[in-house]
């Protein structure tokens, strides 16, 4: 073997010891110290917001019955279903009591024995069950012909007013909402992927954070726009301490963060340089930082035109430096692109400055090395040489 081969045969031997000795420190703090701290998320992976409100006012409670609309929209399936259901049963045996109210008030009902001549508000209301049925047929329109209003009292006519307006009132409202909920940009949301861990890497050599990001769906988000928040505890210099401290993260794809062609996966970065954050970190520290970021994505839904968030975070956790994802998209024989989700969180080890600190170091004196400097002390000075030899 040559001495080429046996410098390759080192190297090799060099980074299988340190991957053995990598994954033995791994299972060593894992198996002796414990699984480490779950640390507290504010926004879940799948974008829920872990956040309580406490001591909150009655008369702040009230602000959210005056905005009922939005309220409404943001309570839970059961309880929208139980007030629609609440809602329209609740007004129909209502005005089934006023009904027969006003039967009893004109002595319609049987029991009181009404002659043969005698002409009753509504026709055919024998008792509370028809009064019911009555109200039924009159807030939902159905008109089956057996029972009417009479023209004999006034205020017949004007309860049967009353209950048509308020009940198309009541339909609108009812029905506004479900179909709102239905449509909310939540549920199109769910059709938008993040990967399950994010990667630090050299790309274009620079040394970058990574994130993939995938739409389910064939229809596009336009305008999409991406970006990131960093949230820690500080210290100011006062002295005070700022828990959830935020941090602008840039994200950028090649072509820029914002108007994004969303039709595949796409892998945001950001640059760690000496504005980032992320700058004073390195590979040794990463998982004694105390961090989180959370990714966001805004866009509009192409088919219904509404705005839409996506959210998700990554702990120091899951944040793996010295990797990358692997390929996903590939071209078939067909002449189609396929995208392999197999491989969407996959990553693969590469070799990666240990801190952004050593890239820029490294390329600062390869950068010293190919130019040169003057020296503002150096003076040319001439000599004048003599021969004294003698001929």
């Amino acid at each position: 073997m040559d001495a080429s081969g046996q410098n390759t045969f080192r190297m090799k031997i060099k980074v299988l010891t340190e991957r053995m000795f990598k994954h033995l420190r791994k299972w060593f703090v894992t198996r002796f110290l414990g699984h480490p701290r779950r640390r507290t998320r504010l926004v879940s992976k799948d974008g829920r917001c872990n956040i309580e409100f406490g001591n909150v006012e009655a008369q702040t409670r009230f602000i959210f019955f005056v905005d009922i609309w939005t309220t409404v929209l943001d309570l839970k399936w059961r309880y929208k279903m139980t007030i629609f259901i609440t809602a329209f049963l609740g007004s129909w045996f209502l005005f089934g009591l006023l009904w027969y109210a006003v039967a009893y008030i004109h002595k319609d009902l049987p029991e009181f024995h009404p002659p043969d001549n005698h002409t009753p508000c509504v026709d055919n209301i024998n008792g509370l069950t028809s009064a019911f049925l009555f109200s039924l047929e009159t807030q939902v329109t159905i008109g089956y012909g057996f029972r009417c209003v009479t023209e004999q009292c006034g205020t017949a006519i004007f309860l049967l007013i009353f209950q048509s307006i308020l009940g198309v009132i009541i339909n609108s409202f009812m029905c506004g909402a479900i179909l709102a909920k239905i449509s909310r940009p939540k549920k199109r949301a769910k059709t938008i992927t993040f990967s399950k861990n994010a990667v630090i890497s050299k790309r274009g050599g620079k040394l970058c954070l990574l994130i993939r990001v995938a739409n389910l769906r064939k229809s596009l988000l336009i305008g999409s726009h991406i970006y990131g928040k960093l949230l820690k505890t500080t210290v100011t210099p006062e002295g005070e301490t700022i828990i959830l401290d935020q941090t602008n993260i840039n994200f950028i794809v090649d072509a820029g963060n914002e108007n994004l062609f969303f039709i595949s996966p796409l892998t945001i970065y950001h640059i760690i340089d000496h504005n980032s954050p992320f700058f004073d970190m390195a590979a040794e520290t990463l998982l004694q930082q105390d961090f989180e970021l959370v990714v966001f994505l805004d866009g509009t839904v192409e088919s219904t035109s509404a705005t839409c968030q996506v959210r998700t975070s990554y702990v120091p956790e899951e944040v793996l430096w010295g990797y990358r994802f692997a390929p996903i998209v590939s071209k078939t024989k067909e002449g189609k692109y396929r995208v392999d989700f197999h491989n969407f969180s996959k990553t693969v080890e590469v070799d990666t400055p240990h801190c952004a600190m050593c890239l820029y170091n490294e390329r600062d004196a390869r950068a010293k090395m190919k130019r040169g400097y003057d020296n503002p002390n150096f003076t040319l000075s001439e000599v004048n040489e003599t021969d004294d030899t003698k001929m």
